[in-house]
C-alpha cells in the first residue's frame, strides 16, 4: 500500500539584492573575486613555502628562530616585501572567502551586514598592525639602556 505525502507549503526564493541594471557589475564583481582566489592561492603557496624553507629548511632549522633572527631578516627590504605580501595576500584572500560564506549562511540583510562589517574591521586591524610591525621593527633602538638590548646588538 503506497501512501502519498502531501506538499507542504514551498519557502519563497529569496529576494534579488541588486537591481537588473547592476546585476552585471555585481556579476563582474563576483567574477573577479574567484578568479582573484584562484591565482592569489597560487602565488601564496610561493610564498608560503618559500617563508617555510628559509626559516625551517635551510640551516639549523627552528632552533634557529628567535628574535635575533627575525631582526636580521626583516633587516633586508627584500624579506619586508616578501613577508608584506605574504600578510596582505594571505589577509585579503582568507577575507574574501569569509564574505563569500557570509553571502551563503547570512540569510537576513542585517546579519549580513553585521558580519561583513565586524570581517573588515578585523581584516583592518590585522593588515595595519602587520604592516606597522613589519616596517617599525628595530631590535636594537638607539638611546635604550644596554641592559634591555639583545645580546646582538653592538651597545651591549
Amino acid at each position: 500500500m503506497a501512501t502519498t505525502i502531501p506538499a507542504g507549503p514551498l519557502a519563497a526564493p529569496r529576494s534579488a539584492r541588486t537591481t537588473r541594471s547592476r546585476g552585471s557589475s555585481r556579476t563582474n564583481m563576483e567574477m573577479v573575486a574567484w578568479l582573484f582566489m584562484r591565482l592569489s592561492g597560487v602565488l601564496l603557496l610561493v610564498l608560503i613555502f618559500g617563508h617555510l624553507f628559509v626559516n625551517l629548511v635551510q640551516g639549523e632549522g627552528i632552533n634557529r628562530i628567535d628574535f635575533a633572527f627575525v631582526g636580521g631578516k626583516w633587516a633586508s627590504p627584500f624579506w619586508q616585501f616578501w613577508d608584506l605580501a605574504m600578510l596582505w595576500l594571505a589577509m585579503i584572500h582568507g577575507t574574501n572567502g569569509m564574505r563569500t560564506i557570509i553571502n551563503d549562511y547570512a540569510e537576513r540583510d542585517r546579519t549580513r551586514l553585521v558580519l561583513k562589517v565586524l570581517l573588515a574591521a578585523a581584516f583592518l586591524l590585522t593588515v595595519t598592525l602587520g604592516t606597522l610591525v613589519i616596517f617599525t621593527f628595530e631590535p636594537c633602538p638607539i638611546g635604550a639602556p644596554a641592559d634591555l638590548l639583545p645580546s646582538f646588538c653592538p651597545a651591549s
